[in-house]
């Protein structure tokens, strides 16, 4: 292995988790799994972890509710890696990281640790809005537990992912594009950062053994995909051969839209309102205390989203 550090993956089946167990796998780190009881008859991810078997990963049982399960498991790896999901429409599981926190403290050999992050850097969202705020500050509580601890961290803020985001052009509810109509938020000129999932998880995997990333917050901003959402639509467009009926949102209207939806909607809206309309992931520069991804590590091809978006046609 060449002396790179031992991985273990929690939250591997995982929409980013399993994009992370591969990229670990292809930079050549014995990379574990944890395989969590509670999968019980989840065919699918049962599967998974089969296939990651197959690909050379290992499977350690562990859980969050057995503390030694996760002593024992951490005890065979330098680095933890931790993907669940932090959105509500799936399921909000950050705050159980603090059990890992616990953990990582008993087992006493952690060279590093990745918590669930890989969105917006929550320290920079001090002023967002309720009900949203909640999962920056679970991911803030969390963090001071790891740094009251004396854990070493890296942050992976990794903004909009780009299924999430690009496939249906920024419209929350939509993951393709449309080919007649477009809703832009205000006139749609907001900058934001987009990147595509496979990319987050190399970058992810390059910083845990990079001194330049440790106690750090690690932004992933590759410059060609430092966009506005007219910009993703006028992409869509040039390759449809083809202009969208386009609306526009004042932000009021999306606000008074948010209140009359579900309390995990209205969550993930919130993240919406903040990126499309406050424009909170460019609106700042990165200080010497942190460090980009696509500047560290120039080799790491990233996918630009002009041609992400070809896949759709």
């Amino acid at each position: 292995m060449g002396g790179k550090s031992k991985v273990l993956i929690i939250g591997g089946t995982g929409y980013l988790g399993k994009r992370l167990v591969k990229a670990s796998l292809e930079q050549g780190h014995e990379t574990y799994v944890l395989q969590r009881p509670e999968i019980g008859v989840d065919i699918e991810k049962i599967q998974m972890l089969l296939s990651f078997k197959k690909q050379g990963a290992r499977l350690v049982i562990g859980s969050f509710n057995d503390h030694q399960s996760l002593v024992e498991a951490l005890k065979l790896v330098d680095v933890a890696i931790c993907a669940v999901s932090g959105v509500h429409f799936r399921s909000h599981q950050i705050l159980l990281q603090l059990k890992l926190v616990d953990a990582i403290k008993e087992a006493g050999n952690i060279k590093r640790f990745l918590p669930s992050e890989f969105g917006t850097d929550p320290a920079r969202m001090g002023d967002a809005i309720e009900p949203g705020r909640v999962t920056f500050d679970d991911k803030m509580v969390v963090r001071k537990a790891i740094e009251d601890a004396g854990i070493p961290f890296t942050y992976v803020s990794a903004n909009c992912f780009a299924g999430y985001f690009v496939g249906g052009l920024c419209q929350p509810g939509h993951i393709l594009p449309s080919r007649e109509s477009v809703t832009l938020f205000g006139d749609g000129n907001k900058k934001s950062i987009f990147v595509d999932e496979d990319d987050i998880a190399a970058y992810t995997i390059r910083t845990i053994d990079d001194p330049r990333t440790l106690n750090k917050t690690i932004y992933l901003r590759p410059p060609a995909n430092i966009l506005s959402q007219r910009e993703i639509v006028e992409f869509w467009e040039k390759l449809i051969g083809k202009q969208l009926q386009k609306s526009s949102l004042s932000e009021q209207e999306f606000l008074n839209i948010m209140k009359e939806r579900g309390y995990a909607e209205q969550v993930g809206l919130t993240h919406y309102y903040h990126v499309f309309y406050d424009g909170c992931l460019a609106n700042f520069e990165i200080n010497n205390e942190e460090e980009e991804a696509s500047v560290l590590y120039p080799d790491i091809k990233y996918i630009k989203m002009e041609d992400y978006l070809k896949q759709y046609i």
